[in-house]
């Protein structure tokens, strides 16, 4: 009898102490809308660590060279809120359609966010010359 108790008393311990933390976005989408090329191209995806557990963002990548991540510095408390910036090179003419990929210590390990908008061509000069 008192190896059975001892064996519910350690699977109940097991699982109480099974804290994870949970990595929850506002948006998974940043829309840029239409911007003029070379805008400021920085942008933020803010999230909460909605689990139990410090939150540790062990790696950001972006789908090519033209958005650089940043991803937060030590681990996220629980409760706590953070931020994921991204760079976009707006010298770029064109829509936008990147990904954003995160890795962390949350339940869902691999999280996919996007970037989108349009890049247009800036305005012409009043002193360019026009074609007649």
């Amino acid at each position: 009898m008192k190896k059975l108790l001892l064996v519910a008393v350690i699977a109940l311990v097991s699982f109480a102490t099974n804290a994870q933390a949970k990595i929850t976005f506002k948006s998974d989408t940043v829309d840029y809308g239409k911007i003029e090329k070379g805008s400021d191209g920085v942008r933020v995806f803010e999230f909460t660590n909605t689990g139990d557990a410090p939150l540790i963002v062990t790696d950001v990548k972006s789908s090519c060279g033209c958005t650089v991540p940043k991803k937060p510095k030590g681990p996220i408390a629980a409760g706590a809120d953070g931020t994921i910036e991204v760079k976009y090179d707006t010298n770029r003419v064109g829509p936008i359609r990147k990904n954003v990929t995160v890795y962390s210590n949350a339940d869902e390990p691999i999280k996919l966010l996007k970037i989108k908008g349009e890049v247009m061509k800036p305005a012409g000069s009043v002193l360019e010359k026009t074609e007649e």
